[in-house]
């Protein structure tokens, strides 16, 4: 059996594991670990796991959380760089603490923020925060991503890293239901080869990478 990768599109795919009923396939090319296909969750249920989430711009622990994020993209940005976040959920935490700092930014979500007007043009960033783990089509987001961001732009992912492949099983990130790829330090840096990106900060789980 073929399954194609659905971030590089490449067909040299394995079954990685098979955990609770659910297939996880591994493509050799990219290392990215995603669940099968015919799994995946329907619109209906992701929105209502998301609505579960706490996500108060307002509270102190999340936004230390974000910060893990926040505070290296802000050393890197020029005065009044303007961005977008990507994913940025009922509550756009993220974009309020960029606010603080001095970088504006716009906000989208497919479920709570769906004005695409927004994608029509161009940032001198981009944050995606705890998003990518869910994405379906991750291909065609990083394809989004590239026509978004300047030359010379940022973006600024935040995901939980699979780094212990014995724990996976285990793992509590997997057992979110919506989390549907799980992105290794080595995907980053496969991508970042390909489409001609440069990592500059990388510290689990947050990746920066300039598009050059």
């Amino acid at each position: 059996m073929k399954v194609t990768c659905r971030l590089c599109r490449a067909s040299d795919t394995r079954l990685f594991a098979n955990v609770e009923g659910r297939d996880y396939w591994r493509c050799s090319r990219c290392q990215l670990t995603f669940l099968d296909q015919g799994q995946l969750p329907d619109r209906d249920q992701e929105k209502a796991q998301y609505d579960l989430h706490q996500n108060n711009p307002g509270d102190a622990g999340y936004r230390r959380f974000l910060d893990q994020l926040a505070a290296p993209l802000a050393e890197r940005l020029p005065d009044g760089a303007e961005g977008l976040d990507y994913g940025c959920g009922p509550g756009p935490a993220l974009a309020r603490l960029m606010g603080e700092r001095g970088f504006p930014m716009a906000v989208y979500d497919p479920l709570y923020r769906p004005e695409t007007d927004v994608l029509a043009g161009q940032y001198d960033f981009i944050t995606c925060t705890e998003v990518i783990e869910h994405l379906h089509w991750p291909h065609l987001e990083w394809r989004r991503f590239a026509q978004l961001v300047r030359p010379g732009g940022w973006l600024g992912l935040m995901t939980r890293w699979l780094t212990d492949d014995a724990h996976f099983p285990r793992w509590h990130y997997r057992r979110d239901p919506t989390h549907v790829c799980f992105w290794k330090p080595e995907t980053f840096a496969w991508l970042a080869r390909r489409d001609g990106w440069q990592v500059v900060y990388a510290e689990n789980p947050a990746v920066i990478l300039r598009k050059v």
